[in-house]
C-alpha cells in the first residue's frame, strides 16, 4: 500500500469513528472532523515526533486544536496510536478505541472541546473560544528556543475562526520573532456555522493577508496526503514562518454532512449507518509505522525548586534606577516595587519570563526587560494575544508575567479565563488600577476588573485551587513579598499596582501568604476592611475618626479570595459592623466579605465603591472626591452607620 493509499485508509476509518463517537454521544460536531480526517492522519501517522507512551515528553513536537470543536478526529487518532491520558506520569493509562464512544461524558477525559487539565495531556492548552491557539502557539514555540529544543509546533485553525482579529495579532508576532517552528494550517471548507465563509476568508484572499503579514503561504488540496505532507515539512524561505492554507470539505466522505447548516449536528443512528456506508474501508491495512521517532536527546530536567529573593532592601535594589529620590521621601509606587521585585524574580531563576503590551515604561517591565532581553517578549498593542502567548508559555514550563494597564486586560478576558481553564500557571499584573491614577480619566483606569478575577477566584480547578487568585497590594513591601509568592504558586494569579507613590506600610522582615490579610490597628466601634489604594485613604479616615471619638479598626485584605478564617483573623464578633472600601466597582472584596459574614449570619457588613462614574482629576484625591470615596467620606459614612452623624 503506497504513502497515500495508507494516509487515505486511516482517513476513512477516523472519519467512522468520529460519525460513531458523535452519534453516541448526541452532540459534537462530526463534519469539521471529517473536513480534517487527511490532515490529522498525517500528522499523527507520519509528522509529528511525539511519543504516545509519554505525552509529558517536552523533546516532542506539539499540536495545539484551535478549531476545537474538531476534537473527535484527534481523539480517533489518538486512540489508535494508544496514547497516554491521565493528569499524573505516574498514574497515566492508555487510551482505548472503547474510551471513544464515552465522548462528552461526565466521567471522561474525552470532553466537548480539548482541555488538558481535565487528562488528555497531548495538547497543552484549553481551546475551542476560537482565535487563540496560534498565539498558545507561539508562546510553546518562544519555550522551547530559549530551551534549546528543536520541535515544530503544529497549530490547526479554521477559515471561519480567522475572521477573529487575535489570529492576526498572533500573525504579527509570528514574523516579528521568525517564529518559523510553528506551522499553521488554516482549515479553509469554506463554511462557517450558519453559512458559507464570505469571499475574504477564502483561501485565495487569505494566502495574499499572509503575504501581506511577512509569512509564507503554501496553498494545497487538504485531503492529497502527499500534498499535505510535502506543505507540513517545508523549509521556512528566508526565515518567514509557513502557513499551510488547505482546501478541504466540510463533512468529508458522508453526504449528509456536507450541507450548510450541519455544524454541530451529529447524525442520527439510522443516518450513520448510511455514512458507513459511504465511508467503506478499503481492502488490506496500511503497513505504517505509527509515529516517527522522537528527536535524540536527553530530556531537560524540569527546574521546580522553590524561588528564593531576598528580603526587600530597596534602596539596594534600585540601584540605577530613578527611583532614588522617591525612596528618599519614604515613598514607592507599588509599580515600580513590582519591576524591581521582577527583576529580582529573573535574576532568582531561568523560568520567569516576561511579556508586555507597549506600556513596559508604565508598568516597570522594563527593568526586567533591560537586563534580560532574550527573556523579555514585547506584544505590542496586542493584549489578548499576550495572554494566549503566556499561556502557551507556561505549558511549555516557564513562568510567565504577563503586564499592562488593569483597564486594557479587560479586552482579553477570553483568553484568561480559557488560561483558567488550562490550570495554566500565568502571572498578570495590571497596573493603573483602581482611580487613584487621576489625570489619565476613565479610559485608563482598571475598575471592573476586580469583579471579573473575584468571579474567578470563587471557582476551585480540576487541580483543587481557585481558578484565580487576586492580590491588590497597598505598599512597596507587600508587592515584593507577593510577587515572590505568586511566582511559587502552581496557578493563575492576578496583581493590582498603583500608579500614585505610596508611603511604606511594612518593614522589610514581614511575612506574607499568598492568601491572606493583615490587622493594622484594632477597634471597639467598627472595622474598616480595604485593599490597595484605600488602605491609605482608611489610614487618614481612621485618624480623624479617633479624634472624634470613635476608635475603628483596620484589615488590609489584600487578596482573593478571602482565607477561610478570614472573619476570626479580623475579631469580629456577634454584632460587629465592617465597612468595606474599594476604588473599584462593586462586586469584588465587599461581596467577597459580605457573603463571608452571611455565611455567619451574625454581623453587618457596609461597602463603599464609587458612587458614580470617575473622571479625570489632577490628583486621587480630586478623583476621590468626585466619586465619594475620599477620607471625608469615609468619615461621615462610618458616623451615619454609627448613628454619630
Amino acid at each position: 500500500m503506497s504513502f497515500a493509499e495508507a494516509i487515505n485508509y486511516k482517513a476513512i476509518e477516523l472519519c467512522r469513528r468520529v460519525v460513531r463517537m458523535t452519534t453516541a454521544a448526541g452532540s459534537g460536531h462530526p463534519s469539521s472532523g471529517c473536513a480534517l480526517a487527511h490532515i490529522t492522519a498525517v500528522l499523527l501517522y507520519h509528522q509529528m515526533r511525539y511519543d504516545p507512551a509519554n505525552p509529558w515528553n517536552p523533546l516532542s513536537d506539539r499540536l495545539v486544536l484551535s478549531v476545537g470543536h474538531a476534537v473527535p478526529v484527534i481523539y480517533a487518532a489518538y486512540a489508535d496510536v494508544a496514547g497516554v491520558v491521565g493528569t499524573d506520569p505516574a498514574k497515566g493509562r492508555k487510551l482505548s478505541i472503547d474510551d471513544l464512544w464515552t465522548l462528552r461524558e461526565i466521567t471522561s477525559v474525552l470532553d466537548g472541546h480539548p482541555n488538558p487539565a481535565i487528562g488528555f495531556p497531548f495538547f497543552d492548552a484549553a481551546t475551542g473560544s476560537l482565535g487563540q491557539g496560534v498565539s498558545v502557539a507561539a508562546g510553546l514555540a518562544l519555550a522551547a528556543r530559549l530551551d534549546g529544543i528543536d520541535k515544530t509546533i503544529y497549530v490547526i485553525c479554521g477559515d471561519a475562526e480567522v475572521r477573529e482579529g487575535q489570529v492576526w495579532e498572533a500573525m504579527d508576532f509570528l514574523a516579528d520573532r521568525k517564529l518559523t517552528n510553528v506551522r499553521v494550517i488554516i482549515n479553509c471548507n469554506k463554511m462557517g456555522q450558519s453559512d458559507y465563509v464570505s469571499r475574504q476568508q477564502s483561501a485565495e484572499v487569505l494566502a495574499k493577508k499572509v503575504e501581506a503579514y511577512g509569512l509564507h503561504p503554501i496553498t494545497i488540496n487538504g485531503h492529497d496526503p502527499e500534498a499535505i505532507s510535502k506543505a507540513l515539512s517545508a523549509a521556512p524561505p528566508d526565515g518567514k514562518p509557513v502557513v499551510v492554507l488547505a482546501n478541504t470539505v466540510k463533512g468529508w466522505g458522508v453526504s449528509a454532512l456536507q450541507k450548510v447548516g450541519c455544524h454541530g449536528k451529529p447524525l442520527t443512528a439510522q443516518e450513520a449507518e448510511a455514512a458507513y456506508a459511504e465511508l467503506a474501508l478499503p481492502a488490506g491495512k496500511p503497513d505504517m509505522a505509527l509515529c516517527p521517532p522522537l528527536p535524540k536527546g536527553e530530556i531537560p530536567r524540569a527546574d521546580r525548586g522553590v524561588i528564593a529573593m531576598p528580603d526587600p532592601d530597596f534602596v539596594k535594589l534600585a540601584e540605577g534606577t530613578k527611583f532614588g529620590a522617591t525612596l528618599q521621601k519614604g515613598k514607592l509606587a507599588t509599580r515600580q516595587a513590582y519591576g524591581l521585585a521582577l527583576r529580582a524574580l529573573g535574576r532568582a531563576s531561568k523560568r520567569i519570563v516576561a511579556l508586555d503590551a507597549d506600556v513596559s515604561n508604565s508598568t516597570f517591565a522594563e527593568i526586567f526587560a533591560k537586563e534580560f532581553p532574550d527573556r523579555y517578549f514585547e506584544c505590542r498593542i496586542a493584549e489578548q494575544n499576550m495572554a494566549s502567548v503566556a499561556a502557551g508559555l507556561a505549558a511549555g514550563g516557564k513562568i510567565p508575567f504577563a503586564n499592562t494597564f488593569a483597564k486594557f486586560l479587560v479586552r482579553a478576558y477570553d483568553q484568561i479565563e480559557m488560561a483558567a481553564n488550562s490550570c495554566a500557571n500565568v502571572k498578570l499584573v495590571g497596573s493603573h488600577s483602581g482611580v487613584s491614577l487621576g489625570a489619565d480619566g476613565p479610559s485608563q483606569m482598571g475598575v471592573v476588573d476586580t469583579a471579573y478575577f473575584r468571579a474567578l477566584s470563587s471557582v476551585r480547578t480540576p487541580k483543587g485551587h481557585p481558578g484565580a487568585v487576586v492580590l491588590n497590594p497597598c505598599d512597596a513591601v507587600s508587592t515584593y513579598k507577593l510577587a515572590c509568592l505568586m511566582a511559587n504558586y502552581d496557578g493563575l494569579v492576578y496583581m493590582r499596582t498603583l500608579r500614585p507613590e505610596t508611603p511604606f506600610l511594612y518593614k522589610p522582615e514581614e511575612v506574607f501568604h499568598l492568601i491572606g490579610e493583615k490587622v493594622l490597628a484594632q477597634g471597639k466601634d467598627l472595622t474598616i476592611v480595604a485593599w490597595g489604594y484605600m488602605v491609605h485613604e482608611a489610614r487618614q479616615a481612621i485618624e480623624a475618626l479617633r479624634k472624634a471619638g470613635v476608635v475603628c479598626g483596620l484589615v488590609d485584605a489584600y487578596s482573593l479570595p478571602l482565607a477561610d478564617d478570614f472573619l476570626e483573623t479580623l475579631g469580629a464578633k456577634a454584632g460587629s459592623t465592617l465597612l468595606v472600601l474599594e476604588d473599584n466597582y462593586a462586586g469584588a472584596l465587599g461581596s467577597a466579605v459580605a457573603e463571608a459574614a452571611g455565611r455567619r449570619g451574625n454581623l453587618r457588613v457596609f461597602t463603599m465603591t464609587p458612587e458614580r462614574m470617575p473622571k479625570s482629576g489632577k490628583t486621587a484625591d480630586d478623583v476621590l472626591k468626585f466619586i465619594g470615596l475620599d477620607w471625608e467620606a469615609v468619615c461621615r459614612r462610618a458616623k451615619a452607620i454609627l448613628g454619630k452623624a
